[in-house]
């Protein structure tokens, strides 16, 4: 036998092609499973979303009709924050969902940007009177670590990195 012959390498569409589809009908039932359920998580998301949006009409309606009318103290102003925060992690989720529907894979920059949000709503509603300084340093340790992160992961990004540069010229051609 020619040991000079190999066998022709699949190229990465056809490879993943292989990856999608699953010949043992055991994994393609539990696949169909697993869509079915991230389907449904979708659509469960949706509503939490519209669920959430009719949450901060009310409360704010709720929170102006009260006396004095037309008045938000600062402990409003911060609880409805949250709740847009709150409401923008969950369009965040849901866009993980539906790039895991679409392509099959799971975008770790997406869920980083998320954790992210989540960080920046908890310290934009957190009150800082009532934690200890360890815990605010705490929170500020994940803040930096989350964000260092974000950045590396950016910087592997092809098209984070080409944005970057392109910003970086267009600053230096501003300030010509």
């Amino acid at each position: 036998m020619n040991d000079d012959v190999k066998p022709p390498l699949l190229d990465v569409e056809s490879e993943a092609k292989l990856q999608k589809a699953p010949r043992d009908p055991m994994l393609r039932f539990l696949r169909k499973i697993i869509r079915f359920s991230v389907r449904a998580l979708a659509i469960l998301m949706t509503a939490i979303i519209l669920w959430g949006v009719l949450d901060v009409i009310y409360v704010l309606y709720e929170r102006i009709l009260d006396p004095p009318y037309f008045l938000l103290e600062i402990t409003d102003i911060l609880a409805t924050f949250g709740a847009f925060m709150a409401v923008l992690i969950a369009i965040e989720i849901y866009v993980n969902i539906t790039i895991y529907l679409r392509e099959d894979i799971i975008h770790v920059k997406i869920v980083m940007a998320t954790a992210l949000m989540a960080v920046a709503r908890k310290v934009i509603v957190m009150d800082i009177d009532d934690m200890e300084s360890i815990q605010v340093f705490g929170l500020a340790a994940v803040v930096m670590a989350m964000s260092i992160g974000y950045w590396i992961v950016s910087m592997r990004d092809p098209k984070s990195r080409r944005e970057l540069h392109q910003g970086d010229e267009r600053n230096l051609h501003s300030e010509e």
